[in-house]
């Protein structure tokens, strides 16, 4: 009997270990300084829908809730002025020294100011010791993949730094385009389908291959914008409009998070362009309610224990690559 109930404990002790394994790389953090920010320069709604509230003790409260160990903090959308983004970064940084363990977060640039974006980035990582760098899809039209970046990037490549993309309201954009279709439901796939292929066509993952980039909500459209990519190189080149392209470099770098509609399927659609050890959990938060991520969570547990050709993914997708990722 005294063998059964050790059993049993240890089987609890493992149970609940495991549940708390689980790491999440797309969360956002949103500071009274990020707000007043956007309300003094009337850019509250610039994307469409209004910012969620935001407090640390209610976001460790979900994390204990959905076993949900660490969140990756970034800074949401849209753009605020280059002195929100430093309290933002240092405010990132005090709730990742007040949490051990709980959070980690990747530091926001004030671009388009590519100068000042390179001092931002050296600062938040040396002294503010952050994770990584969060860029926007674009900033003001200055969209990922442009040359006027590649010294941004040449500085990110020398500290192997991990990069996360979130889409920004794109630039110049259709009021009645946003009216009709909100952004998050639509032309934000399309803002990040449109960064990365833009990195792509002009080798910039190859060319900094030291860097790594996370790519959000579950690839985008990236797994049927590719394969286009590649059949019309030829033809592109053959007009000139294009160089030289090496997929397979620029691809090895990219890491996707399965914040989103995620699912078995997409999963599987995901995996045509890349490996299992590049797919990454993500909830979200705060822009989704907590007990929907939470059944969220507990659904992608589910059937990656269910599906026999995932289930061997299943802590890798969790909590293993994350890891891996950030050590």
């Amino acid at each position: 009997m005294r063998r059964i109930r050790t059993i049993i404990i240890a089987t609890m002790i493992a149970t609940a270990t495991m549940a708390q394994s689980v790491v999440d790389v797309h969360s956002h953090i949103i500071t009274p300084e990020f707000v007043s920010s956007l309300e003094r320069e009337g850019r509250l709604m610039d994307e469409g829908f209004p910012l969620p509230k935001y407090n640390v003790e209610n976001h460790l409260k979900w994390m204990d809730e959905a076993g949900v160990q660490t969140s990756v903090l970034t800074l949401a959308a849209p753009q605020p002025t280059s002195e929100a983004i430093r309290l933002c970064n240092e405010a990132a940084a005090r709730i990742k020294r007040e949490h051990p363990g709980r959070f980690k977060f990747c530091a926001a640039l004030p671009l388009p100011d590519v100068n000042a974006a390179i001092r931002e980035a050296i600062y938040a990582l040396d002294t503010l010791k952050a994770d990584g760098i969060k860029l926007a899809t674009n900033v003001d039209g200055q969209y990922l993949g442009a040359p006027e970046l590649d010294t941004l990037f040449s500085v990110l490549n020398e500290r192997r730094a991990v990069i996360i993309l979130h889409p920004h309201r794109p630039e110049p954009v259709s009021r009645q385009v946003m009216q009709q279709t909100p952004l998050a439901m639509q032309e934000y796939l399309s803002e990040t389908t449109r960064a990365v292929s833009n990195m792509i066509s002009r080798n910039v993952l190859a060319r900094y291959n030291n860097i790594k980039v996370m790519v959000p909500h579950c690839g985008a459209y990236l797994p049927l914008a590719i394969p286009r990519m590649k059949s019309l190189t030829p033809v592109m080149q053959a007009n000139k409009m294009v160089g030289e392209i090496d997929y397979e470099a620029n691809l090895r770098t990219l890491y996707y998070d399965l914040a989103g509609a995620h699912s078995p399927e997409v999963i599987r659609m995901l995996l045509t362009i890349t490996t299992p050890d590049h797919l990454l959990y993500g909830s979200d938060y705060p822009y989704v309610a907590p007990q929907v991520l939470t059944q969220s969570l507990a659904r992608m547990k589910q059937y990656l224990s269910d599906e026999t050709d995932l289930a061997p993914f299943r802590e890798m997708i969790l909590y293993q690559n994350a890891n891996q990722l950030f050590k």
